[in-house]
């Protein structure tokens, strides 16, 4: 189910239906991401691409959304019960990077 690939020193395990809703949109944007790259093998007009390149980037945005909310919902919430604040400026420190 998952792959032994970590770039951090936290992990979270996720339920099962957390994880299936967000590999299910990670195959979908993969799947865009192919035929993106598929309409530039077949040289398809640069506007057009640039179109779904577009909705790659909002899905993707999306995707952030939705595992944002659940590290606020699960994550953020369960470490400041525990009171483990240093949780908060961690948020504060990725959400002023993806911000910019």
């Amino acid at each position: 189910m998952k792959e032994d690939f970590c770039c951090c020193q936290k992990t979270k395990e996720r339920s099962e239906d957390e994880y299936k809703r967000l590999i299910n949109r990670l195959s979908r944007i993969e799947g865009q991401v192919r035929g993106i790259k598929g309409m530039v093998e077949k040289n398809a007009y640069c506007p057009d691409i640039m179109l779904q390149v577009e909705a790659v980037c909002a899905a993707l945005k999306s995707f952030n959304k939705e595992l944002l909310n659940e590290h606020i919902r699960s994550c953020v919430a369960n470490d400041i019960k525990n009171g483990e604040d240093e949780t908060i400026e961690e948020l504060i420190a990725t959400l002023s990077k993806i911000m910019k």
